[in-house]
């Protein structure tokens, strides 16, 4: 079934080709950016609330704009991390709440910063939230779209781990230094790594936007996440490279400052809800997944 999808950061690593996939899919997608572009609406999810036409005869809004979180965090990163997020998705329900006909759907990004540090434990979407900025964070994010509930809006919050593809991501930043033979671990490498291919993130969006049924949170990871020094040895298995060269905790606190604090942290984050949705991943395992994706 064709339907009207709307998306905000319509030109990033995951919405430029979440757009491609849903339109050759044969779904009418339109977007919104803070950047120029011939098919776009534009909107600074700061600035205020979209603009009204773009929702003109939507079905499902797939709220993903937020400034990066990768880089150092100075105060005003901080504020640009959260404010994006939680400013921009309640201006975005602001919109939806003026609407005479409203999008049956509202997908909003979130992040396994949820969770804080975990250590071991298996987390699920019953789990609770942990500590630290980015729960602080997704916390307010979560509940600004969650406010779209009472307006009978169908809200999915999708708690969104390390999204792997070539050319971009965290992946690309990965690529050079394993090439070059100089990967390896960070901190320790014990910590859990919740990650989840590109693809597979755009077909459960996908999914979620066909299946009535999807609704609160859901895990977007895959349900084999991997300690760092695995993620990292794998890596360099794939890339015929070494990767026993540990980036030391105190390098990356130093470097990164407040962001070297999610990179060292773990999270075993399970996709419970979408499997009990019936939601099967093209890429469960790590070693397969990055094969494929750098094969090309």
């Amino acid at each position: 079934m064709s339907v009207n999808v709307l998306i905000s950061g319509a030109s990033g690593f995951v919405g430029s080709a979440l757009s491609n996939e849903l339109g050759a899919q044969g779904h009418a997608v339109r977007g919104f950016s803070r950047r120029p572009g011939s098919d776009f609406f534009i909107w600074d999810p700061l600035a205020g609330k979209p603009p009204a036409a773009a929702f003109e005869d939507v079905d499902a809004v797939i709220h993903l704009a937020g400034e990066s979180v990768v880089g150092l965090w100075t105060q005003a990163k901080r504020k640009a991390i959260h404010d994006s997020r939680v400013d921009g998705t309640k201006n975005l329900v602001a919109a939806l709440a003026d609407l005479d006909r409203r999008p049956r759907t509202l997908i909003s990004a979130s992040a396994v910063g949820y969770y804080g540090d975990r250590g071991d434990e298996e987390l699920t979407e019953d789990s609770a939230p942990g500590e630290g900025f980015l729960t602080d964070t997704c916390l307010a994010w979560e509940q600004a779209a969650s406010e779209a509930e009472d307006l009978g809006i169908r809200v999915v919050r999708l708690r969104i781990g390390i999204v792997l593809a070539a050319g971009g991501g965290a992946l690309g930043a990965m690529h050079l230094p394993f090439r070059l033979g100089l990967g390896g671990p960070l901190g320790d490498g014990k910590q859990w790594s919740s990650w989840i291919t590109r693809s597979d993130l755009i077909r459960l969006i996908s999914f979620a936007i066909e299946d009535d049924s999807v609704t609160g949170a859901v895990n977007a990871t895959s349900p084999e996440p991997e300690r760092q020094r695995v993620f990292a040895r794998t890596l360099g298995r794939v890339l015929s490279r070494p990767a026993f060269l540990p980036a030391p905790a105190f390098a990356l606190r130093l470097i990164l400052g407040g962001f070297s604090t999610e990179l060292l942290s773990s999270k075993k984050v399970l996709p419970r809800a979408a499997e009990s949705y019936g939601f099967e991943f093209d890429h469960p395992s790590l070693e397969p997944a990055l094969r494929e994706i750098l094969s090309g």
